[in-house]
């Protein structure tokens, strides 16, 4: 199974920095999920429904950890990609943003990672 595309739209938040939508294999989508800045760094939260007791529960996520960290290494590299490629957010109180910005276009491929990217620590 391959992640043929990865959907990252970055928001200013202290903690969520983004949502994010995946494609596997071109024909099977998963959405709702969340790059979340934790204490160890930034990690990928699956998508979750609330239960009537408070508690969440995944609707998604991996079965083993090879699969788990493929996709938290794709989503983190178009994640960071994203970000580097606009250093000022949509709302974020830094001058000379251009009035009327675009939204983030939202689509933009990771290419292949050559090993894993850790979390920065801070």
């Amino acid at each position: 199974m391959e992640i043929t595309d990865v959907k990252v739209i970055p928001v200013e938040d202290e903690k969520l920095k983004a949502f994010v939508s995946i494609v596997f294999d071109q024909c099977f989508v998963v959405t709702d999920i969340k790059v979340i800045h934790g204490p160890k760094g930034l990690f990928v939260s699956m998508p979750s429904k609330k239960r009537k007791d408070g508690t969440f529960k995944d609707i998604a996520h991996p079965l083993n950890n090879q699969m788990r960290q493929y996709l938290e290494e794709k989503v983190l590299s178009v994640y960071r990609q994203q970000v580097a490629a606009q250093p000022a957010p949509q709302g974020a109180p830094s001058g000379g943003a251009a009035p009327g910005g675009a939204a983030p276009a939202g689509s933009e491929s990771g290419g292949s990672s050559s090993g894993p990217e850790p979390a920065p620590s801070s």
